[in-house]
């Protein structure tokens, strides 16, 4: 019973090393946070951008629902992926410019503006191709204006 119990303790203690050498080797958590969600953005504005762009016929339920995704995701709080030190000059595999840190004030007032043009999104996209036209532009220029500043090319 005695060894039993000792090569238990051993497995437990092996596994939780390899998970805590796992979570140290991946350096940069926030990253893929970030850059996941970014992901979802670009799957739900791609899905309305075909639409707008007639590339693809205007569904109004799909529509409704990647807007929808767009106004959810963009209501997260993101706070927590802009780690200091996690810029494009001190972290491999990312684009954020240093510039978000020197100017977080006005990065998160960009996200909000992200916030408010999806929730204007949502409000049309179901209704008619016309109107998820129209909000089109000012969710675009929302997303444009971020990554104009604050993301490398």
């Amino acid at each position: 019973m005695k060894s039993l119990t000792l090569l238990a303790s051993a497995a437990v203690l092996s596994i939780g090393t390899l998970a805590l050498a796992d979570g140290h080797t991946d350096a940069n958590p926030a990253v893929k946070a970030r850059q996941s969600h970014m992901q979802l953005y670009s799957f739900n504005l791609g899905i309305l951008g075909s639409m707008a762009q007639g590339k693809v016929d205007y569904d109004a339920a799909v529509a409704q629902n990647a807007a929808d995704n767009l106004a959810a995701i963009s209501s997260m709080d993101e706070t927590n992926y802009w780690v200091e030190g996690t810029a494009l000059d001190t972290t491999d595999g990312t684009k954020a410019q240093p510039a978000i840190w020197e100017n977080m004030d006005d990065f998160l007032a960009k996200q909000d503006g992200i916030a408010e043009a999806s929730a204007a999104m949502a409000a049309v996209a179901g209704t008619d191709l016309a109107s998820l036209q129209g909000a089109m532009g000012d969710l675009g220029g929302t997303c444009s204006a971020c990554h104009r500043e604050y993301r490398a090319r």
